[in-house]
């Protein structure tokens, strides 16, 4: 269904170093890179899913209010990973690992990244 996600950056470089750190547990790699954006993408996919961007209308990068990328976790220990990774370079505390209420398996964790986009790591297996 979806083809691709953008989020926003002021800083590429730090948003860079946030990145790679947290979206490696998840088993996403940064692919691509120039002065103006970053791709990350599965090592199975020939596409990068998730780009890091400088707004194209040089304008400062914002966040949405209510939105939010999702991301699949392959474990719940990849959930605590990418989580610690997160907080680590940068990221904000949104929610820690842990069951939420919207089905007996979601396992997640909430997050923002420096420029205060909100991102998720969502393991739907058991244990």
């Amino acid at each position: 269904m979806l083809l691709y996600v953008t989020i926003g950056t002021n800083d590429l470089d730090r948003a860079r170093l946030f990145y790679d750190a947290a979206l490696a547990p998840l088993g996403l790699k940064r692919r691509k890179q120039d002065d103006v954006e970053i791709g990350y993408g599965a090592e199975s996919d020939t596409r990068c899913r998730l780009w890091v961007v400088t707004p194209h209308n040089r304008k400062a990068a914002t966040i949405g209010n209510g939105s939010m990328v999702a991301l699949e976790a392959e474990s719940r220990a990849a959930v605590d990973a990418f989580y610690t990774a997160a907080l680590a370079h940068g990221g904000t505390d949104e929610g820690e690992p842990g069951l939420r209420p919207f089905h007996a398996h979601f396992y997640a964790a909430y997050v923002h990244d420096p420029d205060g986009n909100k991102l998720s790591a969502v393991c739907e297996q058991p244990e």
